[in-house]
């Protein structure tokens, strides 16, 4: 007797399930992706209780036929790849067949559509049990998928708390709102709006849906484009900047995609002007063709693979260092009364604590931080705002570079106090003799570089494989002006280093800094090593807090500092300089009346 059997169909479903559905927003994922698809120009998302209870997809696309929507249901249908040259060219969201019978497989679904001829009203109880009506001819299709995993309480009880839920199909449902400036999306879960927009095509009037409008004045438009892509979007000033990677919506011809490598590349670009624990808010499209990108690699079809990725980081790079270096980056210090926010907040936690009982909201992973400042813009400015300026007149035009500056003092032997026609400053000393130090080192590094033979060579001692990295790399110490050769067992001796570094007592300890700069990249690359090395040597070089620093000193520095590529920040994207403008200091001293 056989033990290979055919698994029937039910049971493949509730497999494939758990790579298609894990959480209830890959439910949402997959029925909002097949709605832009059928080419719906309005899309409504409603859930219950985050999902868990009903998810309800509807739009007004070009709906099905009942032999379509019978289909539908079935493993491996699509209307989107006829034969497998169709597998190299994929220009729809969804093309694997696999996402309705998943659903259908752990849930109860109700399907209603009509392509306008006539309407088919589905019903299908843990993907069996096919009940079917007619119903009327509203052209569209309007998905009910009720009691998510009721029929597998294992993966049930492996889903987070209802806020956590909520939070990802949030996050999911604006980026696709990014993606799309066309559809008009409303996102409700029971019966609260979280998300509306208008469908006009305005990508700025999504973001500032999103994001609100303090954040949407400190976007930059980028546009450009090489033989292989076309990029277009927004990306953030660096004083605006979210503690993870969440707010990177990165849009490949309309797809939302979540690559590592070209998220790494956009934060890469920021190297210097934002912490390194920080991250840019951005959101990019990319047309490219379809030849170019796989998008068959994972079954979420979140990640793609680039077959050119070089020519995308370069025109990355190009098109968002050349804006950074366009733009003046001194953050301006506003006081805003807040007591509006505060009570507004306590409203929502109220409301949601009696939807939802004994969940903590320590938990919770939704951003309230942007939503705030968007409900107090909204409050008092909103119905003024779009009496006398469009959403796209909240971005700010920048200007450029550092007025000339007068030193008035330094406040704590760190602060030095600054003004000119415009306003106040206050410039850290070490973060500016840092940038200052930085951007000498880095030419430095990039010309030809003059070495110093050192009268007592510096002896380091490392651990084995730590000696064996730094072999391999001795003809790139060269290149750089230290001179190092191996001087007995796992030990090496530093017999020169670059004229930069002066006679700075300290010399031994930029020596170990670069030895350890090379030690900890797993994968090396020059380039990252090349401004780590700079950023190094000119934190070690930089006079400190603390340091005393005359009036001609301070002069000299605020000069310096103005000369500067990026004036803005230090090279580990600490800020420089930061102002009160005229007009704030006049407000809190109650000289100004609004």
């Amino acid at each position: 007797m056989s033990n290979i059997k055919v698994m029937d169909d039910v049971l493949a479903n509730k497999i494939a399930a758990g790579e298609v559905v894990e959480k209830t927003m890959n439910v949402v994922k997959e029925l909002v992706e097949n709605a832009i698809d059928a080419k719906s120009s309005e899309i409504e998302i409603k859930l219950i209780d985050s999902g868990v209870k009903e998810i309800i997809v509807s739009d007004n696309g070009i709906g099905m036929d009942l032999e379509d929507a019978k289909m539908a249901f079935l493993r491996h249908a699509t209307s989107k790849l006829k034969n497998l040259d169709d597998l190299f060219y994929i220009e729809s969201l969804g093309f694997r067949g696999e996402a309705l019978p998943s659903i259908a497989s752990v849930s109860n679904v109700v399907l209603k559509t009509s392509d306008g001829k006539e309407g088919t009203l589905l019903k299908l109880f843990g993907g069996k049990d096919m009940e079917v009506e007619r119903c009327d001819l509203q052209e569209g299709t309007t998905i009910i998928v009720s009691d998510l995993f009721y029929n597998t309480p294992v993966r049930l009880k492996y889903l987070k708390n209802l806020y956590v839920e909520l939070a990802n199909i949030v996050e999911y449902v604006d980026k696709m709102a990014l993606s799309y400036p066309d559809i008009k999306f409303t996102l409700t879960n029971n019966d609260k709006v979280l998300l509306k927009t208008d469908g006009s095509g305005d990508l700025l009037k999504v973001i500032y849906e999103i994001y609100g409008a303090d954040i949407t004045k400190k976007m930059i438009p980028i546009n450009g484009e090489n033989d292989d892509y076309y990029i277009s979007g927004y990306i953030s000033y660096p004083e605006v900047t979210k503690s993870n990677r969440n707010s990177i919506t990165t849009l490949v011809n309309g797809r939302v995609i979540k690559n590592n490598e070209l998220n790494k590349i956009m934060v890469d670009c920021y190297h210097t002007y934002i912490p390194k624990d920080k991250f840019p808010i951005v959101v990019l499209n990319m047309d490219v063709d379809p030849i170019l990108i796989d998008i068959n690699i994972h079954p979420t079809k979140m990640d793609i693979k680039f077959s050119k990725m070089d020519t995308l980081k370069e025109l990355l790079n190009s098109l968002i260092l050349e804006r950074l270096k366009q733009i003046t980056l001194i953050p301006t210090i506003s006081v805003r009364d807040n007591t509006a926010v505060s009570e507004v907040y306590t409203q929502i936690r109220n409301q949601e604590e009696k939807k939802v009982d004994k969940v903590e909201y320590e938990e919770m992973e939704l951003d309230f931080t942007v939503r705030e400042e968007k409900v107090n813009y909204n409050k008092e400015n909103l119905e003024e705002s779009k009496e006398e300026e469009s959403i796209r007149d909240l971005v700010e035009e920048p200007t450029y570079r550092i007025k000339e500056m007068t030193p008035k003092g330094i406040v704590y032997l760190t602060y030095i106090i600054a003004e000119n026609e415009d306003g106040m400053y206050i410039i850290d000393q070490h973060a500016a003799a840092e940038r200052i130090n930085y951007e000498k080192v880095l030419k430095a590094l990039k010309e030809k570089v003059t070495i110093i033979d050192l009268l007592v060579p510096i002896k380091i001692e490392l651990a084995p494989n730590e000696f064996l990295i730094i072999k391999k790399h001795f003809n790139l110490l060269k290149e750089y002006g230290f001179l190092t050769e191996e001087f007995g067992l796992n030990t090496i001796v530093v017999r020169s280093h670059p004229s930069y570094i002066g006679d700075y007592q300290n010399a031994e300890e930029c020596v170990r800094k670069v030895i350890d700069i090379i030690i900890e990249k797993e994968s090396f690359d020059l380039d990252l090593f090349v401004y780590k090395m700079a950023s190094t040597m000119a934190c070690r070089m930089s006079i400190k807090a603390n340091d005393y620093i005359s009036y001609d000193d301070q002069k000299f520095l605020l000069n310096e500092l103005r000369k500067c590529e990026n004036p803005f920040t230090c090279p580990h994207g600490r800020p420089t300089i930061i102002t009160y403008t005229k007009y704030d200091l006049e407000k809190l001293f109650k000289r100004s009346i609004d």
